[in-house]
C-alpha cells in the first residue's frame, strides 16, 4: 500500500506528536480538531519543537520548514477523504471514538486504515463501529510521541494481515520500534503502567509518603526516569481515570479499581500539566 497522506484526528499531545513524527519522516499530514483554535495551538506545539530541533542542532532550518509545509489544518472531519491512512487520537472518550469511527468509515475510501491511538479501549468494540472491521487496528503510541520509541500495534478479530503489516511497517517509517499485543483492555503497557500509577496514588491517599517522596522512591529505587505522581500530571489525571475504569470494566477485578482520590482531582478539574494543576502545581 502506498501511503503519501496521514490523517491525524486530534492535534494535542499526541496528535500533534504523532503529525510531527509523520511530517518529519516525509508523510503529508492532514491534522484534524473540532475548532481551529486547538488545531492551531497544536501546530504552534510542533512549530516549538521544530525550532527547539533546530536550535540543538538536529535538523537544519530548511528540513524544520519543509516540515511545516508538509502539514494541513482543518476542522471538517470530510476533510480526511485525501488520507491513504488515518489516525484517531483523541480524547479517551468511547462514545467520541464511536462517533469518529463511524463518521470516517463514511468519508474515507473504502481501502483506507483506520488506525486508533486509543490506550485502553479494546479495537473490537471501535472497529464494530465501521463497516470495514478488517481494516481497524490500534496504533497505540507513547507520550510524549516524538521521544518515545515504542508502538503498540493491537489488532482486533477481524483485522486482516495486510492492515497489521502496513501499520507496522508504517510505525518503523516513523522510526518506532512495534511492538505487537493482543486485544484486551489496557494492551500491555497499560496493564502494567496504571495499576502502578494508581497504587502510587494509593500511598499518597493512605498518607504512605508525600508526592516528592513517593516519587523519589520510584526514580531512585527503581530506576524509572520520572515519579508515577509526575508521569500521571504528563498524561492526565483524566486519561489516568479512564484507563484504570476501562480496566476495571473490562475484568471485574478490584485490583483494578480506581484510587477515589484519583477520582477526587479529576472531578475537581485539577487534570495534571493540561490545567496547571495535579498532584503538582505548573506555571
Amino acid at each position: 500500500m502506498n501511503i503519501k497522506t496521514i490523517g491525524v484526528i486530534g492535534a494535542g499531545q499526541m496528535g500533534g506528536g504523532i503529525t510531527q513524527v509523520a511530517a518529519m519522516n516525509g508523510f503529508n499530514v492532514i491534522m484534524n480538531d473540532v475548532k481551529i483554535e486547538f488545531a492551531n495551538r497544536g501546530l504552534a506545539t510542533i512549530t516549538k519543537n521544530l525550532s527547539r530541533n533546530v536550535d540543538k542542532e538536529r535538523m537544519t532550518a530548511e528540513e524544520k520548514d519543509a516540515t511545516l509545509e508538509r502539514i494541513k489544518t482543518c476542522v471538517d472531519l470530510k476533510d480526511m477523504e485525501p488520507a491513504d491512512f488515518v489516525i484517531e487520537a483523541a480524547t479517551e472518550n468511547e462514545p467520541i471514538k464511536f462517533k469518529l469511527f463511524q463518521d470516517l468509515d463514511e468519508i474515507c475510501a473504502p481501502d483506507v486504515i483506520l488506525a486508533t491511538n486509543t490506550s485502553s479501549i479494546p479495537i473490537g468494540r471501535i472497529a464494530a463501529q465501521t463497516k470495514r472491521q478488517d481494516k481497524i487496528i490500534g496504533m497505540h503510541f507513547m507520550n510524549p510521541v516524538p521521544i518515545m520509541k515504542l508502538v503498540e500495534i493491537i489488532r482486533g478479530l477481524a483485522t486482516s494481515e495486510e492492515t497489521f503489516k502496513t501499520a507496522w511497517d508504517l510505525a518503523k517509517k516513523f522510526g518506532k520500534t512495534p511492538a505487537e499485543s493482543n486485544d484486551y483492555p489496557g494492551f500491555i503497557a497499560n496493564r502494567i503502567l496504571m495499576p502502578m500509577i494508581n497504587e502510587a496514588v494509593f500511598c499518597l491517599y493512605h498518607g504512605i509518603g508525600t508526592r516528592e517522596d513517593i516519587d523519589t522512591v520510584v526514580k531512585l529505587g527503581m530506576n524509572h526516569p520520572m515519579g508515577p505522581l509526575a508521569l500521571a500530571d504528563l498524561i492526565g489525571l483524566d486519561t489516568c481515570l479512564a484507563i484504570m475504569e476501562t480496566l476495571y470494566n473490562g475484568f471485574k477485578d478490584t485490583k483494578y479499581r480506581p484510587c477515589p482520590l484519583l477520582r477526587k482531582y479529576v472531578e475537581a478539574g485539577r487534570l495534571g500539566r493540561k490545567t496547571g494543576h495535579g498532584f503538582y502545581e505548573y506555571k
